[in-house]
């Protein structure tokens, strides 16, 4: 199901899934997902609620365990490259300590991450999502966006080759969410690879490319213009509705 505890450098896919099957009791939550992310993309996972895109990030982040198939990630097993600092996972819920600072949250994340030099990792992650001037703010304080800005900071800390984000922008208005994709824009450009979870059909035509998921399968994959014109529709939406009554 796994391969080796090693990675592979040269991969050509970031993440690689062929068969992934995941059951919860009675419920199967994927069956036999097939997918690959390029290394260096910006790949969403798009599909409603229910259809599995949480379970296959947190099988790619090491957290569960498939059943079958078979799941490679930066060449190697995912507890592999969760063990050698290079995946960042982002939840969807923000897992910060309310009553601490944001340095003092921030701190914590390095230390559990091994973080070197972590001072300058932490002003360099607060830069990045523009809240280097919340640094001693108590995260209770913070509005939800901002919130969600300091869970992003903290993924960052420890430079991840692959970032998983799992519904990102969820509840964040729209000028905020056009800054959180400028920011995901600049960490492809240098080389990291983005899987995105999303339901929100503008998000989604911001990603590389797309796979439509429903009921624990990948519909369809391509860019959303490729999407539109397979299934013949005015948009993505109504591409994501054609293709999943097809399937």
């Amino acid at each position: 199901m796994f391969p080796a505890d090693e990675l592979n450098v040269e991969t050509e896919f970031a993440v690689d899934a062929q068969g992934v099957r995941k059951r919860f009791g009675a419920i199967e939550a994927l069956r036999g997902l097939d997918l690959a992310i390029r290394a260096g993309e910006i790949y969403g996972l798009l599909g409603p609620n229910g259809s599995g895109k949480t379970t296959f990030i947190r099988c790619v982040a090491g957290l569960l365990r498939p059943e079958g198939g078979m799941l490679t990630v930066l060449g190697g097993a995912p507890s592999a490259a969760v063990s050698a600092g290079r995946v960042g996972y982002m939840t969807q819920a923000a897992a910060l300590y309310g009553d601490l600072s944001v340095d003092e949250n921030l701190r914590f994340f390095a230390a559990l991450q091994g973080v070197a030099h972590a001072d300058e990792r932490i002003v360099e992650a607060l830069r990045t999502v523009d809240l280097l001037d919340r640094q001693r703010s108590v995260v209770n304080t913070l509005s939800s966006g901002m919130r969600t800005r300091v869970s992003l900071a903290a993924t960052l800390l420890h430079r991840p080759s692959l970032l998983l984000l799992d519904e990102p922008t969820v509840g964040v208005d729209p000028l905020l969410r056009q800054e959180f994709w400028a920011y995901f824009r600049k960490l492809a450009a240098s080389g990291t690879t983005l899987l995105v979870s999303s339901h929100v059909m503008d998000e989604a035509s911001r990603c590389d490319r797309l796979g439509l998921i429903r009921a624990g399968a990948v519909l369809a994959e391509g860019t959303a213009n490729e999407l539109v014109a397979r299934a013949g529709t005015p948009d993505l939406e109504s591409a994501f509705l054609a293709l999943a009554e097809a399937r």
